[in-house]
């Protein structure tokens, strides 16, 4: 007499790619058991017991086709993804990008993943790899040190770069009179932030405070490498005394109603909440110390009261090198078995994450239905963004946002904004096609 053994798959952390992963496998029949180290253990940067926390920023950046990263979420909506469906359902006003209420956003993903009657959750910290079985590694950036140590053995040495923080303001503890409400360029409602403006003088006390102040110092044994997506401002202000005024303070496409002029630099706040009883201060990753921050964020106009809910800090990621390691399907090109998601593969972002989880879900199942694996066409933004991760210069690999610059170029010249509408064209009906083997 046989037995007809059930399709299951094992997944390693219930973050944005470990969640994407285990939904669309189990959307496909196959039973998977999700290992989450939370509430056991928390890592330095986590806080919420629940599944899929957002860390860094409540954004998810761009929501237009004009951005590849919008791009890669609508690809993502059409492809049934867990992550998507909870952004919309969760998001708060933010111009141009799409931001979620981040309780809101991990109690959505946790009560869907709970309720899969083909998902085991499985509480606590896993410290070695299953020796069978089908495996996807979604452990992130922050993957503890015993499971750290063995992933190194089994890849050779691990990279790493250094990831930050930015802090989150009480709404009620900011002075409106000195801040003025505003999108830059009046994109979305036209005002989903608030701006802090500084005038010149302002501006250079500021920036000569930051270069003064005290940082928490790195471990001797490690390297600091910063991500340029996510630089700290006492990195960027350190480049130059006008390099904040072109990076996150920059106050292009907004005007003081006061003055009716544009300032000389702007601190923008972002909606953190539905409620909006707290602001995250946008582009203000920093690695300076507590006391230090304490000190110098009140030195911004309107933030001279401000109550800060959460201060910012810095973290080391941790990430394999892809292209040496990783096959397009996202297996381990010397044990198959194994997958790798979401930015321990060298992704960067929170929807690129979620992307890398998607396409390790659905051939993780496909492999254990006995189909044929599959990668996205190149075209695609997933496609484009798994093409660069698994074929860059591994001896100079460094995590990656999606962009416009990883697609195949198109046949004549066009304009920037002509290119990039033709470029998102030619995406989504390739993935259409592609879809139905999916």
């Amino acid at each position: 007499m046989s037995t007809i053994q059930t399709p299951s798959i094992t997944i390693i952390g219930g973050g944005l790619a470990g969640c994407e992963a285990a939904w669309q496998a189990a959307s496909r029949g196959v039973r998977v058991t999700l290992h989450e180290m939370k509430p056991v253990k928390y890592s330095p940067a986590h806080s919420l017991p629940g599944l899929a926390e957002l860390v860094c920023s409540n954004s998810l950046r761009g929501a237009a086709l004009e951005n590849a990263v919008g791009l890669l979420k609508e690809e993502l909506r059409r492809l049934g993804s867990l992550f998507m469906e909870a952004a919309d359902a969760t998001r708060v006003p933010a111009g141009g990008a799409l931001a979620v209420d981040r309780g809101l956003f991990s109690a959505y993903i946790t009560d869907k993943i709970a309720a899969h009657p083909l998902i085991d959750l499985v509480r606590g910290e896993v410290a070695e790899l299953p020796p069978t079985g089908t495996v996807i590694i979604a452990t992130g950036p922050l993957t503890s040190d015993l499971l750290a140590q063995q992933l190194g053995v089994l890849t050779g040495a691990q990279l790493y770069f250094y990831d930050a923080i930015a802090p989150i303001v009480m709404a009620d503890s900011l002075d409106l009179t000195k801040i003025f409400r505003a999108s830059r360029y009046g994109k979305g409602d036209g005002d989903d932030y608030l701006n802090c403006p500084m005038d010149e003088a302002e501006y250079r006390a500021f920036v000569a405070a930051l270069l003064a102040a005290e940082k928490v110092p790195s471990k001797d044994f490690e390297k600091v490498v910063h991500f340029e997506g996510c630089m700290p401002i006492e990195e960027l202000a350190a480049r130059g005394v006008d390099t904040l005024r072109f990076g996150p303070m920059k106050p292009v496409g907004l005007t003081d109603p006061r003055t009716g002029r544009e300032p000389h630099a702007v601190v923008q706040l972002r909606l953190e909440n539905r409620e909006g009883t707290m602001y995250n201060l946008v582009g203000f990753q920093t690695k300076l110390t507590y006391p230090e921050q304490k000190r110098i964020f009140p030195m911004i106009p309107g933030l001279e009261q401000a109550e800060f809910v959460r201060l910012g800090s810095m973290h080391r990621n941790t990430f394999i090198n892809a292209p040496r390691l990783l096959e397009p399907t996202q297996q381990l090109k010397q044990q198959p078995r194994l997958f790798f998601a979401g930015q321990i593969t060298g992704v960067e972002g929170y929807v690129e994450s979620a992307a890398s989880g998607f396409l390790a879900g659905v051939n993780a199942a496909r492999g254990e239905l006995g189909l044929d694996l599959t990668a996205p066409p190149a075209n695609t933004a997933l496609g484009a963004l798994v093409r660069h991760i698994t074929n860059a210069d591994a001896k100079h690999f460094q995590p990656m946002n999606v962009n416009y610059g990883l697609f195949p170029e198109l046949a004549g010249r066009a304009k920037k904004q002509e290119r990039r509408q033709k470029l998102a064209e030619r995406a989504l009906e390739e993935l259409e096609l592609w879809m139905k083997q999916v």
